[in-house]
C-alpha cells in the first residue's frame, strides 16, 4: 500500500535568496536518496518558507523490492579439487554471497562450467530505509553562507530548531543534535501557534490553520493576485518585477498586500532613484499610471493579516519618506558642483592600491576608446561623443547620490551629465559603459556606450594581470571573468573585427605613444589576458552546446578573432551534417597538414604555372584564381565554406596526380606555394585539424 512521507526542517528565518534554492536542493537530495535505496515512489513535492524546508513523498513504497540475482565465481576446475572437493576459492565465494557450497550450482560459459550462487535480499520496510538515511539528507545539504550556533560544530544555513518527520501518521526517529524529529510544527510566528500533524497528507492544511501559506507557488499566486486587485481598485498600472516577487515571497509566509503614498514634491527626484529607493531598498512595487509615468504611491507585502494595516502602511510611508528626503537633499546638492570638480576628486579615489587612482583609469580608457573608434570606424561625431565620454564617465562615484546609492553608478552620470549641457549621447555611454552587468544582462544599445564599455573592461582586465591580481579557480573578486565576457558578447552583437593579441599589442603601444601606463608593466602578462579573453569566447560556446571540436577549431584559429571565431562556429556548426561535409574537411586537413612542414616564405607566394607537371595542377589553380576573386571582405563566412567546399574533388585530383614533395627543389616549391595559397584562404575557418569527421 502507498504511503506519504512529510519531512519538515525548521528553522531561525532564511535570507529570501536561498530559500527557493535551498528547497530545491533538499527535493534533489531526497529523490537521489530514494533511488539510492530502490525505495519507489510516484511524486516529492517540495513547500518553503522564510522558516521550513519542507518535502512530501507521495506514491512511496511500503518496502523495498526484493533482490534476485545470480553470482558467478571461479571455474569449476578452480572451485573443486581432482577428487570433486570443494576448494578454499569456492568456499570462500559462497560465504562472500551469504551463501553455502550446497547452494553453488555449475552453467557453461563459452564451454567452461562456472560456479553459480543465487542471492536473495529480501527489501526492507519505508520505516528502515528512512530512518536509516533521513539525517545524512537533511545534514550533507550546502549552503553559499553556513553558521554554528550554541557549543556545536555543526554548521547548517540556519539554526534547525524542529523536524517534522512522519510516515503517514507514524513519526520516523531522526535527532540532529538537540532536535528530536516529531509530529508538531510551528505555525505564523505572530498569529499562529505550534500545530500537531496528524498525518503526512495533512501537512498544507494543518499549515494553513496556523495561518501558514507552506505552497511557494501558491504564497506567489496570492501576492501576486492581490498587487493587481489593489492595481484594478485605484485605476493604477503595476509592473511585478520578478525577481522583486520571488524576494517578497520568500521573505513572508501569511502574505498580505496593502498600499502607500509618498509625497508628490518627490516626483521631481529622477525617476530612477525613486524606483531604486522603493524596490531595492525597501523591497516596494512602485506605481505608474496609463502613460507609464510614475505615480506617489507604491504597494508593500506585510507578512501577515489585515489587522491595523493602516498602521502599517503608515510606518512604511515614514521609512521611505526619510530615504527620499536624503535623496531629494543629494540630488540637489550634487548639482551645486560642476563636472569637472568631480573629476579632480577622482584624482584622490583609488581604483586599486597596486593600480592607481580613477583618474589614472580614466586617462588610460580614453586612449583605448579613441585607438578602438577608428579600429571599429565610428564616425566624427560618434568619436567627440566617446572621446568627450571618456573624459569625465566615472564622475558620479564622488557625487552624494551614488555614496547613498552605489547602485546608481551610471545612470546617476547620465543625468547629471545632460543637466550640466553635455551631448544626451554622452549621458548614454555613461550610463552604458557598465553593461552588462550580468552574464546575461543587457547590452549596450549605442555604438559609443559599446566602445566605451569595451575599452572600460579591457583596461581592467589588463591592468588588474600586469599586477598579478589574476583569477584562481573560483575566485574572482574584481568580476574579470564577467567584464571579459561582457567584451565578448558586445564584439558578437556589433559584430566588430576584434583580433585578441594583436589589438592587445596595439593598445599597449598606444598606452606607451601617451605616456598613459601609469607605471604599470602590461607587456609582461600579454598571452595572460588573451587567453583569458580566448576563453571567455569558449566559454559562450560551451554555454550553447557548440560541439567540443568546432569550438576547439574556431578557438585555435591563427588570428584569434572574436568576431571571426564566431562566424566559423555558425558556418561549420550549420554545414556539419552536409553530405559532404567529412570528404571536404578531410582534403582540407590533408592539404593543411602537408603545408605546416613548408618553410617558405609566406608572403611570396607566386605560383609558376610553367612548373606544372599534369592537369590538375593546372585545373586547381585555375579554380583558385576564380575564388580570390570573390573572396573580398564583403563575403560572408559561409560563402566563403562553400565556394572553398568547391575546391574539394580538385584537390582529391591534385593529390593524386602529384607528388608535392619533389626531389626537384623549384617544383617542389611551386607545388607547396599552390597549397599555402589554398591554406590562408582556409585558415580563416580556424584549425581544421580540430575537427573530428566521421
Amino acid at each position: 500500500m502507498a504511503k506519504t512521507y512529510l519531512l519538515e526542517i525548521g528553522l531561525e528565518e532564511m535570507p529570501a535568496h536561498v530559500v527557493t534554492p535551498s528547497v530545491l536542493q533538499l527535493k534533489e537530495r531526497m529523490v537521489k536518496f530514494l533511488k539510492d535505496a530502490r525505495l519507489d515512489f510516484e511524486d516529492v513535492k517540495a513547500f518553503s518558507t522564510p522558516r521550513r524546508l519542507t518535502v512530501q513523498v507521495l506514491g512511496l513504497a511500503d518496502k523495498q523490492a526484493d533482490v534476485k540475482k545470480e553470482v558467478r565465481g571461479p571455474a569449476k576446475k578452480i572451485a573443486q579439487d581432482a577428487d570433486g572437493n570443494w576448494t578454499k576459492a569456492a568456499i570462500g565465494f559462497s560465504k562472500g554471497q551469504g551463501a553455502s557450497t550446497d547452494d553453488i550450482v555449475f552453467k557453461d560459459i563459452k564451454g567452461t562450467p562456472y560456479v553459480f550462487v543465487q542471492t536473495f535480499t529480501a527489501g526492507k520496510t519505508a520505516a528502515e530505509v528512512l530512518t536509516a538515511g533521513i539525517k545524512e539528507v537533511i545534514t550533507k545539504m550546502n549552503f553559499p553562507t553556513m553558521m554554528k550556533w550554541s557549543t556545536y560544530s555543526f554548521k547548517y544555513i540556519r539554526p534547525i530548531r524542529w523536524i517534522v518527520s512522519l510516515l503517514d501518521d507514524e513519526v520516523v526517529p531522526v535527532q540532529i543534535l538537540d532536535v528530536t524529529a516529531g509530529r508538531v510544527s510551528r505555525g505564523h510566528r505572530f498569529l499562529g501557534h505550534d500545530v500537531e500533524i496528524a498525518t503526512a497528507t495533512d501537512y498544507e492544511a494543518d499549515l494553513a490553520s496556523v495561518q501558514v501559506i507552506a505552497d511557494a507557488t501558491k504564497r506567489k499566486a496570492t501576492i501576486r493576485e492581490q498587487i493587481a486587485a489593489l492595481a484594478n481598485e485605484r485605476d493604477w498600472q503595476i509592473k511585478v518585477n520578478e525577481d522583486l516577487l520571488e524576494e517578497v515571497n520568500n521573505l513572508v509566509e501569511y502574505p498580505t498586500a496593502f498600499a502607500g503614498d509618498f509625497d508628490t514634491k518627490y516626483l521631481t527626484i529622477p525617476d530612477e532613484v525613486l524606483i531604486t529607493s522603493m524596490r531595492d531598498h525597501q523591497r516596494f512595487f512602485y506605481v505608474t499610471d496609463a502613460e507609464d509615468n510614475l505615480l506617489p504611491h507604491f504597494v508593500s507585502v506585510r507578512n501577515g493579516n489585515t489587522d491595523h494595516l493602516e498602521n502599517v502602511a503608515l510606518g512604511n510611508q515614514k521609512v521611505l519618506t526619510a530615504r527620499l528626503e536624503d535623496a531629494a537633499f543629494f540630488y540637489h546638492e550634487d548639482q551645486q558642483h560642476s563636472i569637472q570638480e568631480y573629476v579632480e576628486r577622482l584624482k584622490k579615489v583609488s581604483f586599486h592600491d597596486k593600480i592607481g587612482t580613477m583618474y589614472e583609469k580614466m586617462q588610460r580608457v580614453m586612449v583605448i576608446s579613441d585607438f578602438l573608434a577608428d579600429r571599429f570606424g565610428l564616425t566624427e561625431t560618434e568619436k567627440n561623443q566617446l572621446h568627450r565620454a571618456a573624459q569625465i564617465y566615472k564622475f558620479d562615484l564622488v557625487t552624494g547620490m551614488v555614496g547613498e546609492f552605489p547602485e546608481l553608478q551610471g545612470v546617476m552620470g547620465d543625468k547629471y551629465a545632460v543637466l550640466k549641457g553635455e551631448d544626451p549621447a554622452v549621458g548614454q555611454a555613461i550610463r552604458e559603459h557598465y553593461m552588462p552587468i550580468s552574464a546575461d544582462g543587457d547590452l549596450p544599445k549605442s555604438k559609443v556606450g559599446a566602445v566605451l564599455a569595451i575599452a572600460d573592461k579591457v583596461d581592467s582586465i589588463m591592468s588588474f594581470f600586469a599586477v598579478g591580481l589574476t583569477p584562481s579557480g573560483s575566485n574572482d573578486p574584481f568580476a574579470l571573468r564577467r567584464q571579459a565576457f561582457g567584451i565578448v558578447r558586445i564584439v558578437r552583437e556589433q559584430g566588430w573585427d576584434f583580433p585578441i593579441r594583436q589589438l592587445e599589442a596595439d593598445i599597449q603601444k598606444e598606452l606607451v605613444a601617451h605616456d598613459a601606463t601609469y607605471n604599470l608593466d602590461f607587456e609582461k602578462q600579454t598571452a595572460p589576458v588573451a587567453d583569458f579573453l580566448t576563453d571567455r569566447v569558449k566559454q559562450w560556446f560551451n554555454n550553447r552546446k557548440i560541439r567540443y571540436d568546432i569550438v576547439d577549431t574556431v578557438i585555435k584559429g591563427s588570428r584569434q578573432d572574436i568576431r571571426e571565431m564566431f562566424k566559423a562556429a555558425d558556418v561549420l556548426n550549420a554545414h556539419q551534417d552536409d553530405p559532404q561535409f567529412k570528404d571536404t574537411i578531410e582534403a582540407f586537413t590533408r592539404l593543411l597538414r602537408i603545408t605546416a612542414k613548408a618553410k617558405l616564405d609566406a608572403g611570396d607566394l607566386t605560383v609558376d604555372p610553367s612548373l606544372f607537371e599534369n592537369e590538375a595542377e593546372q585545373q586547381l589553380y585555375d579554380a583558385v584564381l576564380e575564388l580570390q576573386k570573390q573572396f573580398t571582405s564583403a563575403m560572408s563566412m559561409d560563402d566563403r565554406f562553400k565556394a572553398l567546399a568547391t575546391l574539394r574533388p580538385l584537390i582529391v585530383d591534385y593529390f593524386e596526380q602529384t607528388m608535392v614533395m619533389s626531389k626537384d627543389e623549384k617544383v617542389r616549391d611551386n607545388h607547396l606555394k599552390q597549397l599555402l595559397t589554398i591554406a590562408q584562404m582556409i585558415n580563416v575557418m580556424g584549425d581544421l585539424n580540430q575537427l573530428i569527421v566521421k
